[in-house]
């Protein structure tokens, strides 16, 4: 309590004035060390090096505060929601401390106006102010320890910028909820990569594109993968949403490519085997012939044949008795007086009349 009086005295007469102030009103807690903070808000793209030659940045500050966040946010979504599961905390967790909503959070609460970087860069890159928004977590961490860090996130965050429970029952995961529509739905859909390129300063960026049913939906870009199919399913869902005729071309394409999966194959594959391969077996193994191939019979030698075969079956219907049991197979001959339709429409009749 004395420090923070003291502190509080003398602002006025600090060197840098404006940077305590400015910080003041962002973390709620005049600063000890300000050098902590300076290099919270020094971005990588400006060239800056210590006494040793080491490159100065937020990007370690920034790991440290990444963890601090975490740990943070897990304790206060865990006092918060006493009664609900592991899976309902941790998704609210990645909530809060995804880079969307840090990087609103930056924007808000003025960091990204005490960054220092390369104009090209805070215009191009959408992780700037997310990123010193952990890096500033990590300095406070280090500056005024665990407590102050637990205090700033809910008085300065939680209670004047987010309400925790909006955001703990609000879906933001688009790319989920078009997966789970186009699932429910049996709409085939696929996330093609269209650009993978890098910008001006080497990072690497990448142009996603939704096709549902092989219509081109919506189109995002991003930094990373998860960024741009989260753009793309966000614009994808709204025109579900907002175009009604947009939904009849996806249903109309979709019928069309499950007809063509249903129609029947008109040539049907032979069934019968070829059993000569078995040893011992009786039947006079034939060479190869040209399925293609007509042939001709002699009228006399097919008459003989046909009696013999006659023979034989006889003498050995005699042998076998009339006690028999024999499968009536009369009725599964191929017939070009019979077409497909018939033969369905007469089983069907068959078996709902049994």
């Amino acid at each position: 309590m004395l420090n923070k009086i003291i502190d509080r005295i003398k602002l006025p007469f600090r060197k840098e004035k404006e940077l305590y102030l400015s910080l003041y009103h962002i973390i709620g807690i005049i600063p000890h060390d300000i050098s902590y903070y300076k290099t919270a808000l020094l971005h990588k793209s400006v060239a800056r090096r210590n006494e040793k030659g080491k490159p100065v940045n937020n990007e370690r500050l920034e790991f440290l505060g990444d963890a601090i966040l975490d740990a943070i946010v897990g304790d206060i979504v865990y006092e918060h929601f006493p009664g609900k599961r592991e899976g309902f905390l941790t998704n609210t967790r990645s909530k809060l401390v995804q880079r969307d909503t840090l990087n609103r959070l930056a924007k808000e609460m003025g960091i990204g106006q005490l960054i220092l970087s390369n104009g090209h860069t805070s215009s191009h890159n959408s992780y700037l102010g997310g990123n010193a928004f952990e890096a500033l977590v990590g300095a406070l961490y280090l500056d005024h320890g665990y407590n102050a860090c637990m205090k700033f996130m809910k008085q300065q965050v939680l209670g004047k910028l987010i309400n925790i429970d909006k955001v703990a029952y609000k879906e933001v995961n688009f790319k989920s909820k078009l997966i789970e529509w186009s699932q429910k739905n049996k709409v085939k859909m696929e996330f093609k990569l269209i650009e993978n390129q890098k910008d001006k300063q080497g990072s690497p960026t990448f142009h996603f594109q939704v096709v549902m049913e092989g219509i081109p939906c919506g189109e995002g870009h991003g930094y990373s993968k998860k960024e741009s199919q989260q753009e793309a399913s966000k614009l994808t869902l709204q025109r579900l949403r907002r175009e009604p005729q947009f939904i009849d071309e996806i249903f109309v394409a979709k019928a069309n490519r499950t007809k063509m999966e249903e129609e029947p194959v008109l040539n049907v594959p032979e069934t019968s085997q070829d059993m000569n391969f078995i040893v011992g077996s009786e039947v006079d193994v034939k060479k190869h012939e040209n399925p293609f191939h007509t042939e001709v019979f002699d009228e006399k030698s097919s008459a003989a044949d046909e009696k013999k075969v006659e023979q034989t079956e006889a003498s050995e219907k005699t042998k076998e008795g009339d006690n028999t049991d024999t499968f009536d197979l009369s009725d599964i001959s191929h017939s070009k007086d019979i077409d497909r339709e018939a033969i369905i429409a007469a089983a069907e009749k068959e078996a709902f009349d049994a």
